[in-house]
């Protein structure tokens, strides 16, 4: 079992910048591929980032591409995203995840274990 906790969410302003956490407990992360999605009101959830278990290799959706980064650091078993140039469409409950994959995952079904999720909300 792993256990997936996120925090860094909140209200900041269009152009802004918000950087948000995801800390795993249980089982080492270090045998999980990672990722991020995010879900706005009245919409599906999506696919945001993810990075290999290695933490070499990182995936973006098109939407974030260039204003995000997705980073992971093994000592403090934590998974974080940079957010950068944050637009009002970015709002949403950001909710990371654990895949017991190697390379990068993109899709949603293939997550094992995920977090309750965090607010981000940026104003215009």
């Amino acid at each position: 079992q792993v256990q997936l906790v996120e925090s860094g969410g909140g209200l900041v302003q269009a152009g802004g910048s918000l950087r948000l956490s995801c800390a795993a407990s249980g089982r080492t992360s270090t045998t999980f591929a990672m990722g991020w999605f995010r879900q706005a009101p009245g919409k599906e959830r999506e696919f945001v980032a993810a990075i290999s278990r290695s933490g070499r290799t990182a995936s973006y959706a098109d939407s974030v591409k260039g204003r995000f980064t997705v980073s992971r650091d093994y000592l403090k078993n934590t998974m974080y995203l940079q957010m950068d140039s944050l637009k009002p469409e970015d709002t949403a409950v950001y909710s990371c995840a654990a895949a017991r994959q190697t390379q990068v995952v993109d899709t949603m079904g293939l997550y094992d274990y995920w977090g309750q999720g965090t607010q981000v909300t940026v104003s215009s």
